[in-house]
């Protein structure tokens, strides 16, 4: 009797849990608002630079903790834009293009996208490589970061879709600690 009790309270909790969910299997039915819509479309080019920079970090990076650093960005920030394309789509949104050269940021202005490199920085960082690819690319991804902070911290602030209010948090937890963890290896 026992086992049976307890099996129709885990299934009920598990159907419980189901309703909660969404159809678009999100796991949310809380609504978004605008700042929902803005931090994912800023975020997902912003992360998808911060991407490109950690794939230059592969062939031109001299030390093996800038290599690690920028596997880690890589391997965290591609599934968070996966993520926040999947909520845009799911609400109707447009998703922001992949292909980031040329990128147009239309009506986005530099205080929309802190800390994004301008074409020229990333040609820079592009055309170097060993101990000065290392140095540049510190200084432009804690650059990065800080700008991926700020937008973290306005959607946490003006934000209401739970997905993102954690996503938010986490960026600026995560982000915040690869910030500590570059400013070391930029000193002598």
């Amino acid at each position: 009797m026992r086992k049976t009790l307890t099996a129709a309270l885990v299934a009920a909790s598990l159907l419980t849990l189901a309703a909660c969910g969404n159809e678009d299997g999100s796991g949310s039915t809380a609504g978004h608002n605008d700042a929902d819509v803005a931090f994912a479309q800023q975020m997902i080019p912003h992360h998808q630079q911060a991407v490109e920079m950690a794939q230059l970090a592969e062939t031109r990076a001299e030390s093996a903790e800038v290599k690690n650093v920028a596997a880690e960005i890589k391997a965290a920030q591609d599934p968070e834009i996966e993520t926040m394309t999947g909520w845009l789509e799911s609400w109707g949104e447009d998703v922001p293009d992949e292909d980031m050269s040329g990128m147009d940021h239309g009506d986005m202005s530099s205080d929309d996208m802190a800390g994004m490199m301008t074409e020229e920085e990333m040609g820079d960082l592009e055309g170097s490589s060993g101990s000065e690819f290392d140095q540049m690319f510190l200084t432009m991804m804690i650059e990065h970061h800080e700008g991926a902070i700020e937008m973290a911290q306005t959607e946490q602030a003006e934000g209401e879709f739970p997905d993102a209010l954690a996503l938010a948090e986490e960026i600026e937890s995560a982000q915040t600690e690869e910030i500590q963890t570059m400013q070391e290896l930029l000193k002598p």
